[in-house]
């Protein structure tokens, strides 16, 4: 049987320009990704599916109430870090465990390399506060937030993360659930409450699944809604 370099190529070629192709798609433009859990209820459901688009977060900034795909807590908190037995896995672990059959498989996940979904609350350069509600205050103006329904009762367990005011670092910001009762977001993180920008994969375009409520994310609209 003949194994030439000619044959590999004509067999496999096609395949490796595919796999760089959807790599670099991923990387640059947008990448698909779906909601496990009902941290951003009622807004996002669990299972929905989305585009997240990498572009328009190049030469910009979220603004409040943009709904946003970040790196996971695990791989930039410097307290979870050092909790650590391990040394961080590198970026092409964490691209290979992106697809399904190699996370499906027992103790090769980490959760260093999960992605998390949460909107933005605060901007950098704002003082913000939570109160044990899950209300969030900004420059001593609590924001009108349409989005939440779920907001804690004044017995939950853990004061729903609430924290006295805290002036937002350049170029960070605070993430939340919309489901405050059950969303571990940057209330809980114990490195710090804010997150940096160059943690940001990308930003919820549309939805495609489930298709009844397929489409454009409202943004434009309520950013102004949003705004102080």
């Amino acid at each position: 049987m003949n194994f030439s370099f000619k044959n590999i190529l004509l067999e496999w070629g096609p395949l490796i320009l595919l796999a760089f192709f959807v790599s670099s798609c991923r990387s640059f433009l947008a990448e698909p990704r779906y909601i496990p859990s009902g941290s951003m209820l009622p807004e996002l459901q669990i299972n929905d599916r989305l585009i997240i688009e990498k572009i328009s977060l190049k030469n910009s900034s979220p603004q409040r109430g943009d709904i946003i795909v970040f790196k996971s807590p695990f791989s930039f908190d410097e307290k979870l870090v050092a909790s650590r037995s391990n040394p961080l896995p590198n970026k092409s672990y964490c691209f290979f465990m992106g697809f399904p059959p190699m996370s499906f498989i027992p103790g090769l996940r980490d959760q260093a390399c999960d992605a998390y979904i949460k909107r933005v609350v605060a901007l950098p350069g704002e003082l913000v506060s939570v109160n044990i509600k899950g209300e969030v205050i900004v420059n001593n103006k609590k924001i009108f937030e349409p989005y939440v329904i779920n907001f804690c009762s004044e017995s939950f367990f853990n004061n729903c993360g609430e924290f006295k005011s805290l002036k937002v670092p350049k170029d960070h910001f605070l993430v939340l659930g919309d489901n405050r009762s059950n969303s571990w977001d940057g209330r809980y993180w114990p490195g710090g409450k804010f997150l940096h920008k160059k943690e940001i994969i990308g930003k919820a375009y549309f939805r495609f699944w489930p298709l009844k409520n397929f489409g454009l994310f409202k943004n434009q609209a309520l950013h102004e809604s949003l705004s102080l």
